[in-house]
């Protein structure tokens, strides 16, 4: 299997499980989180953290994989992250993360990223990450570009609720 667990000082970066159910719930259920997520609605429901953990869940090779980001003090899941649109052939991928605002600018996302960025070079023979982030959600801009990524263009077509939903792409090339 490709996609293991993880760790870092403070976390484990444990794979997506059907446990994580009633955190995926929570997680994209809140309003903060949700705030600049451009390709789903909120979820109502339970069964559709269910949706989400099986697409995460499809058997390897997959072009997608998530971590559930847990405090290893308390056992306190705090966010996800992982990798989606994996072109395999290319080496090219998109990133994502989350985080429950009880824990932005704790420096739990950068511990992440700096884990999953080695593996996507290092196990998965990453040439290329993207980064596709709302233009003010400035936090998340400001951690990608810690680790290098750089703003390569911006979607302006993208409508999502109804409206247009510009998002700057930020780059991180490992061929350089």
């Amino acid at each position: 299997m490709l996609f293991r667990q993880l760790e870092t000082d403070r976390l484990f970066l444990k794979n997506i499980s059907f446990d994580d159910r009633n955190f995926i719930y929570h997680q994209f259920t809140n309003g903060e989180v949700n705030k600049y997520l451009f390709d789903a609605e909120p979820l109502n429901d339970i069964s559709e953290a269910d949706k989400i953990i099986t697409h995460f869940l499809q058997s390897e090779p997959r072009s997608q994989h998530r971590w559930i980001l847990t405090k290893k003090a308390d056992g306190i899941k705090i966010g996800t992250c992982g990798f989606h649109r994996w072109d395999k052939t290319k080496g090219i991928c998109d990133i994502g993360y989350d985080l429950l605002p009880d824990f932005w600018n704790m420096g739990y996302m950068s511990e992440a990223m700096q884990t999953i960025l080695a593996f996507a070079r290092n196990d998965m023979e990453i040439r290329q990450i993207n980064a596709c982030i709302y233009p003010d959600n400035h936090m998340s801009i400001k951690i990608a570009e810690k680790f290098g990524f750089v703003f390569a263009g911006q979607m302006k077509d993208e409508i999502f609720r109804g409206k247009a939903y510009p998002h700057k792409i930020l780059t991180l090339d490992y061929t350089i």
